[in-house]
């Protein structure tokens, strides 16, 4: 391991622009020594999309930034890295639960379970198993409305008057089914392992989260009680006085708002009321938020009349810049009402992302219809066996390749990995110009035994994809030319995000060069607040190391 303290001096940059300093000296929150105070509460932050480049090359910029500010205050982990697949889901439950996506099972927000039935099963004797396991804006009883179809007036304004308890608001009839129960499963109960919010919970502590979809009561934990106060408004949802069928996703300018209402929840939250700021209630012990706004100027080819994505390699463009400054800002307005609450001594801030996003590299882009390979690779299949039906139960591809096969011997995992590898065709470059690919864009895929190996489960594991494919850089599948950038693989573009502990009891200016890994987060945050990391399952299965803070 490689640290070093820096002085809180003015920021230096070489003729290339390289960080040679840290930080400059700063008034107030988190730029001052916080090793003198134990931690009470701890605030996550996701910045989701976010690399460790970018929080980089933003500090170089704004040595007076509060992202700036946040560095010199803490320590900060260069060299962390998220799940792969590195989706919001894995990545998520990794820094709540300690665990990578073989421990949670959970490999994706929309994956398959071998063994679970169908959603809508009544009548569970004799049914096949096989189910798609859905944890996006598809469980909302009414996907279309901020508020997932809790009925709420005053919209989108009138969110912050959203349930804490977004269970609720999920359609059961569009859950998977237990065979055993003939009940439908619930995201919290899918989830394997425990988390940091029921740990603090049992400990008589507060805690409170802010999210995209009502799915994420899954970060309840199995006991479904983690979280007393979970908000979700639901990002997938249409983006009222914006044109109509655009979701908050597709308008950056729409992104940075609905960011904003859960900026204010935490607001809220740290002032100690609920997240609609109804009830005094006491500032949590664990509370937090992810941004989406970054993610969103990353993927976007153009909005609000500027530019998306990167103009070079790791060179943010013009949106995403602007949404550094937003990001930048609102996370001042915390560590800012932090501060005024006379919270700066007995609170810890940890600033991470649940993944990155590829490729960076605007020049690498290779956009590839993934359904006209995924039809060709069912027909291939029937044609070998006519009274066969489609092999392949479920997929998801962003830019990495997740299949899940209906015939799960190794013949078959390996059939379906040849058929892909031999695949070539043409796709689209970052000005929508024809761009050849190979082998289906993949660079290696894991098959059957060997994609169970990867993740570190037993062969046959009812959860676990049969096909793993991880793509050539560049690759995003997409039939459109709608998105420049996705998450999901195992390049560094995916897995590299910022990791930075700030505040009280962690020394100010340290860089460690160490390799860690965001699961580490959750044993840290228990760590910080005085309880026993070891009360996680996943890290105990893991064995997943506290971050040396101190």
């Amino acid at each position: 391991m490689s640290r070093r303290h820096v002085r809180s001096a003015a920021v230096f940059l070489t003729a290339t622009g390289v960080l040679t300093g840290v930080t400059v000296a700063q008034p107030a929150a988190f730029a001052t020594s916080h090793g003198r105070a134990d931690t009470r509460h701890v605030l996550l932050i996701s910045v989701d999309g976010l690399h460790q480049s970018d929080l980089a090359w933003y500090v170089a910029r704004h040595p007076e930034s509060a992202l700036a500010r946040l560095v010199a205050g803490g320590v900060e982990y260069t060299h962390a890295r998220t799940t792969t697949p590195s989706d919001s889901f894995p990545g998520m439950l990794a820094q709540t639960t300690g665990g990578g996506p073989g421990t949670t099972g959970v490999y994706y927000d929309d994956t398959y379970d071998a063994a679970l039935l169908p959603a809508g099963t009544t009548a569970c004797a004799g049914v096949e198993p096989g189910a798609e396991v859905n944890l996006t804006e598809g469980l909302d009883k009414n996907q279309a409305s901020i508020d997932a179809g809790q009925g709420l007036t005053g919209l989108p304004d009138g969110i912050l008057s959203m349930t804490g308890n977004p269970t609720s608001l999920i359609d059961a009839s569009k859950l998977p089914v237990d065979p055993r129960t003939c009940q439908p499963v619930h995201p919290h109960s899918y989830l394997k392992v425990n988390t940091v919010f029921e740990v603090a919970r049992s400990a008589g502590l507060r805690t409170a989260w802010s999210d995209k979809h009502a799915a994420y009561e899954i970060l309840n934990g199995p006991s479904g009680n983690g979280i007393q106060d979970l908000f979700t408004p639901e990002i997938n949802s249409d983006a009222l006085g914006y044109p109509a069928g655009n979701d908050w996703t597709k308008d950056n300018l729409a992104t940075e708002q609905y960011d904003g209402y859960k900026v204010k929840a935490v607001l809220n939250e740290i002032d100690g009321y609920d997240h609609g700021r109804s009830h005094k209630v006491g500032t949590p012990a664990v509370f937090g938020l992810n941004f989406q706004s970054v993610s969103t100027a990353q993927k976007l080819p153009a909005s609000d009349g500027l530019k998306g994505g990167y103009t070079a390699k790791n060179v943010p463009g013009p949106l995403l810049t602007k949404n550094l400054d937003f990001v930048d800002d609102r996370i001042g307005a915390l560590t800012s009402e932090i501060s005024e609450r006379h919270l700066t001594g007995s609170t810890t801030i940890i600033l991470s992302a649940k993944h990155g996003q590829s490729p960076t590299d605007p020049a690498a882009l290779t956009r590839i219809d993934d359904g006209p390979l995924l039809d060709g690779l069912d027909a291939a299949w029937k044609k070998l066996h006519p009274a066969a039906g489609d092999l392949v139960a479920h997929s998801v591809d962003d830019d990495a390749m997740l299949l899940w096969l209906t015939d799960r011997s190794k013949a078959a995992a390996e059939f379906a990995k040849a058929y892909l590898l031999a695949r070539s065709g043409t796709g689209t470059d970052i000005d929508a110009a024809p761009k050849a690919f190979t082998r289906s864009g993949l660079v290696k895929v894991h098959a059957g035994s060997a994609a169970a190996r990867y993740f570190h489960v037993a062969a046959g594991d009812a959860r676990v994809p049969d096909i793993f494919g991880l793509t050539q850089y560049g690759v995003v599948y997409t039939g459109g030319t709608k998105k420049i950038a996705e998450h999901g693989g195992a390049h560094s573009d995916d897995l590299d995000v910022p990791l930075v502990v700030s505040g009280a009891a962690v020394p100010d200016g340290v860089r460690d060069s160490a390799s860690v890994r965001t699961k580490q987060i959750a044993p840290t945050i228990l760590s910080l607040l005085g309880l026993d990391p070891r009360s996680l399952k996943a890290v105990r299965e893991e064995h997943t190391a506290v971050l040396p803070v101190r």
